[in-house]
């Protein structure tokens, strides 16, 4: 394999459902080209892939000289041209710059913070013993993807939004589909239009929740988004339901790839599953390890404010560079053993959240979902193999494992 050959991985949704042939690739960049020209036209436009630790760390660092937009995802040139045409179909966190992004950051942060997070244990704690009494009832044998990783996050987070539980599978059914648009069993189609349908039912579905929740606000996260003001003023209808769809969205997708990643690495490893087992003050460096393992969210774009050199290449002013989480956190650099599953990792310094700035609002749910769910698991487990092949979602930006068929005895 070329460094041509492995750039252009970078750019194939089937790449990132098959790990061997990604790392294969991701590693052989890292060695000899780690900040590589990837011209994947006509369906992609060109970008710089950056793919050492270091690297990553250093563009996240500098948000003034390398901005979110005006291309903050890898997306076709297709999608690239009608966001530059009609704006953006959504401008969540993730599309944003400062100053706006620092403002509307600020509306739902408390809810993420450590006094929240500790209000939130106990509920968190019910929910993981709910989806380990789901595998008991299972029988034994179940699809740990789709009878239980999409669950348990799904209702942590739509609890904290305050939203019917009668709606959840609605909202779990669009979170597949916005970000399952380039695999074949999850995406509702394949065009442009067909995308935009499902931001449509998106909107459709907060439009009303944000009307309900200005006219009888309660003590939920949806509410502090419907009633969020900036400059004295309620934000705007893109704004608002942009804010919902990516709380409601990735604040379960990633963690239930994390989740089901970690059960999966477990399997592969027994002897980690045997240290868990014999020692259950691992489980908060566990659940960071499952994290930097499955990294699901697999890249954000930046784009050059000014030139630049990195690493000894000259990045023009205009040129997009996409940020490889998962080349990122298997850096020999930076772990040792980088292609080891290691639940006693420490340090463990994976950028699977992101860093400054726009590092993950839901960053510590995340990791007391993990740790409360496999802590709850562990005990009760007295075996565990596959049932079946597993099988990862294509994509360029989130995922992971979107069948996990189990065998296993619980107490």
């Amino acid at each position: 394999m070329t460094p041509d050959e492995a750039g252009l991985a970078l750019a194939d949704p089937s790449a990132y459902a098959e790990e061997d042939r990604l790392h294969t690739a991701l590693t052989l960049l890292r060695k000899e080209d780690p900040v590589h020209w990837v011209d994947p036209s006509p369906e992609f436009n060109p970008f710089w892939a950056v793919t050492k630790h270091a690297d990553v760390l250093e563009i996240e660092r500098q948000q003034d000289i390398f901005l979110n937009g005006p291309r903050p995802l890898l997306a076709t040139a297709e999608a690239d041209a009608h966001a530059a045409e009609n704006g953006q179909l959504l401008t969540t966190l993730v599309h944003l710059d400062d100053p706006k992004h620092k403002v509307l950051r600020a509306i739902a942060a408390d809810w993420f913070k450590p006094r929240a997070m500790r209000d939130l244990q106990l509920r968190v704690d019910e929910l993981a013993v709910r989806y380990v009494d789901r595998m008991v009832e299972l029988g034994g044998e179940c699809d740990f993807v789709r009878d239980v990783a999409v669950h348990y996050p799904l209702y942590v987070i739509l609890s904290l939004l305050g939203l019917p539980e009668s709606d959840f599978p609605r909202i779990l059914k669009l979170t597949q589909e916005i970000f399952g648009g380039q695999d074949t069993e999850q995406r509702r189609g394949q065009t442009q239009e067909e995308m935009i349908a499902v931001v449509t039912d998106f909107f459709a579905y907060f439009q009303g929740i944000t009307t309900d929740r200005r006219a009888n606000p309660t003590n939920d996260l949806a509410s502090t988004i419907a009633n969020g003001m900036v400059d004295g003023e309620l934000l705007n209808d893109m704004d608002t339901i942009s804010y919902y769809v990516i709380v409601a969205t990735a604040g379960h997708d990633t963690t239930s790839s994390t989740i089901a990643g970690g059960l999966h690495a477990l399997i592969e490893n027994p002897d980690q599953l045997q240290r868990l087992r014999d020692d259950p003050s691992l489980a908060g460096p566990a659940a960071d390890e499952m994290i930097r393992w499955v990294t699901p969210v697999k890249e954000f774009m930046r784009t050059a404010t000014r030139d630049y050199e990195l690493r000894g290449v000259s990045i023009k002013e205009g040129d997009s560079l996409l940020l490889s989480y998962p080349s990122a956190n298997r850096d020999e650099d930076v772990f040792e053993d980088p292609f080891r599953f290691d639940v006693g990792r420490t340090p463990n310094k994976h950028l699977a959240f992101g860093f400054g700035a726009h590092y993950c609002l839901g960053a510590a749910l995340a990791r007391m979902e993990t740790k409360a769910f496999f802590s709850t698991l562990i005990p009760r487990l007295d075996a565990l193999d596959l049932a079946g092949k597993p099988e990862s979602v294509a994509t360029t930006f989130v995922g992971g494992l979107k069948h996990l068929p189990i065998r296993y005895q619980m107490r």
